[in-house]
């Protein structure tokens, strides 16, 4: 791997877990101490994260993580709802439903586990990602899917705020689990209609949340240069 992109794959992974938290400095120096690794490719893992919308310019500061507004989030979801619902439809029609029984069996097993605020999440989000593949798989459309891979990128950071929340994580883990389901039985109608109260709660929990937890930006840090 170039050190670029283990730089950017780092530095992404750090964005939307909120290790680094919007408004939080990317100084070029530290991070190639950090990496071990020049400034030159730091500088072009950068390019790529703004590129992304996952950080941005700040005049006196350099590049910082970016911010994620109340307005941001809803515009996220007007253009997921479009791209999901449209997905699920199109699976449901083209599906391998024997797949997508294994992966509704799968998440209908996490459900009561997530309500634990103990329980390790992160298996839960990688089958939440196998789903999302499984779908992407099932339209055979890569137009679909490429437009989908750049909006989950920053969904898959505003999801992650629900890892508060155990009772939402178990509620969604059940809402996805109902979508497989219906994409298994190829009901389109089903599918979409799933996708749709998936969506809405999905929205109503982030919009919910305390809005210091995640929209109050990092202390500002000294760009290191």
């Amino acid at each position: 791997m170039r050190a670029s992109d283990r730089a950017y794959e780092a530095l992404r992974s750090d964005i939307v877990e909120w290790r680094l938290l919007p408004g939080q400095v990317l100084g070029e120096v530290e991070q190639s101490e950090r990496f071990g690794i020049s400034r030159t490719p730091i500088r072009e893992a950068l390019s790529r994260l703004t590129a992304d919308g996952l950080a941005e310019a700040h005049r006196g500061r350099g590049v910082v993580v970016s911010q994620v507004s109340l307005e941001d989030v809803r515009a996220l979801f007007e253009l997921r709802e479009a791209l999901d619902c449209r997905a699920a439809r199109l699976a449901a029609r083209r599906r391998d439903a024997a797949e997508f029984q294994r992966l509704a069996a799968e998440l209908e097993a996490c459900v009561d586990r997530l309500r634990d605020p103990d329980t390790d999440r992160s298996a839960y989000y990688e089958l939440v990602e196998r789903m999302d593949q499984a779908v992407d798989d099932a339209t055979v459309n890569p137009y679909l899917t490429a437009a989908q891979r750049s909006l989950r990128l920053h969904l898959a950071r505003v999801r992650k705020l629900s890892r508060t929340n155990p009772q939402r994580l178990a509620r969604a883990a059940a809402e996805h689990a109902q979508i497989a389901r219906a994409i298994a039985e190829g009901s389109e109608e089903l599918a979409e209609a799933a996708t749709r109260v998936h969506l809405a709660n999905s929205l109503h929990a982030v919009l919910t949340t305390p809005v210091r937890e995640w929209v109050e930006p990092a202390p500002p840090l000294e760009a290191a240069g």
